[in-house]
């Protein structure tokens, strides 16, 4: 059975960049309800819930209700974890790696927010080491992930929630200021280890 994750910090930490109210009402409403959803789906269709990644490999053959709850729970999970109130840099690997794909952490962040604002409706945006074992920014849609069989684009190392109930109650539809104020927030520790930590290509859902 899957469990719902505890923040690193107090839901105030995020301020100003995520109001308190905000933080609560998307943990404790919105992805509390994806983990409870996916443990009846994964009961009713008599289904393991041992290890999520095995739900992506075979997510085509599974049902919608699997699909989208499965993929709000981990994509939300990544997300808290690449949160926190403390200011942190790409390691040194990464950081080579981001200049020598994007030509700079600066660019980066550009590139990756024109990839956010290009979300019609709701959705996320990744980045991800794709399966040439290169940094890609992707985006997804609804509570799809990159891991998911049927789309495989990659290793997420950045997922960022666009969906508006991610900002709407401080930023209403100003997903730019929002998405700015979430680098005030990325826990690069968190990323580099997960970029240092990567699975091997072959591996790769």
């Amino acid at each position: 059975m899957f469990v719902l994750p505890e923040f690193k910090n107090p839901y105030t930490a995020y301020e100003p960049y995520i109001d308190a109210q905000t933080m609560e009402v998307h943990h404790t409403k919105h992805h509390a309800g994806y983990v409870k959803k996916l443990n009846q789906a994964c009961v009713d269709a008599d289904i393991s819930c041992d290890r999520i990644e095995d739900l992506f490999e075979k997510m085509s053959e599974l049902s919608p209700i699997i699909r989208n709850n499965a993929g709000g729970h981990y994509n939300h999970t990544i997300f808290w974890s690449l949160l926190d109130d403390g200011m942190s840099t790409p390691n040194t690997e990464l950081h080579k790696d981001i200049q020598e794909t994007f030509g700079g952490l600066e660019d980066f962040k550009s590139e990756f927010t024109k990839a956010a604002l290009g979300v019609f409706g709701s959705g996320w945006v990744w980045l991800v080491i794709n399966n040439e074992g290169k940094l890609e920014i992707v985006t997804t849609s609804n509570q799809d992930n990159p891991l998911m069989n049927d789309i495989n684009l990659g290793y997420p190392i950045i997922g960022v929630d666009v969906w508006e109930h991610a900002y709407y109650l401080q930023y209403q539809n100003r997903r730019v200021e929002y998405l700015k104020a979430i680098w005030s927030l990325v826990d690069w520790n968190v990323v580099s280890e997960r970029y240092t930590n990567k699975p091997e290509m072959n591996d790769l859902a």
